[in-house]
């Protein structure tokens, strides 16, 4: 018994540091600094794969996403639904989506390399299936995906 609450603790502990188990790169922590060189709260999130950078900047929460060797992949801002472009909302009210059974949860701006926007909207229709949906500009529906 004693030896299965060890390998538990070991796993969860061992779990939770995991996305910290090198240094942040020198190259991910510079080019985030020259990008978002006001920014505050920051937490860099090192999970091998990429950086995630954490930070509150003067238009809200934000969480930036590089390379290990520091090039930019996007941003991410949360965002209130109500507050996004017409043209989303109005994709949105045309998706399968807008019905009374799926329920808006959360909103985002995701801000792409070459000036690119999309827009994400989380929506559930029970605690088994939620979407994120994903618009262009345009309002556009780009794709939907799963989430948990």
């Amino acid at each position: 018994m004693r030896k299965g609450v060890l390998v538990i603790t070991v796993l969860v502990f061992g779990y939770s540091s995991f996305a910290q188990i090198r240094k942040t790169p020198a190259a991910v922590s510079q080019a985030f600094e020259k990008q978002y060189p006001n920014a505050s709260k920051v937490q860099y999130e090192d999970n091998l794969i990429n950086v995630q950078v954490h930070f509150v900047s003067d238009s809200g929460k934000m969480t930036a996403k590089y390379s290990g060797d520091g090039e930019w992949k996007e941003t991410e801002r949360e965002y209130v639904y109500d507050d996004l472009p017409a043209d989303v909302k109005t994709g949105f009210d045309k998706s399968k989506y807008a019905t009374t059974e799926w329920k808006v949860k959360e909103a985002a701006i995701i801000y792409l390399p070459n000036n690119d926007i999309r827009y994400r909207v989380k929506v559930e229709k029970n605690d088994l299936q939620k979407k994120y949906l994903f618009f262009d500009k345009n309002g556009r529906l780009i794709k939907d995906s799963l989430t948990i």
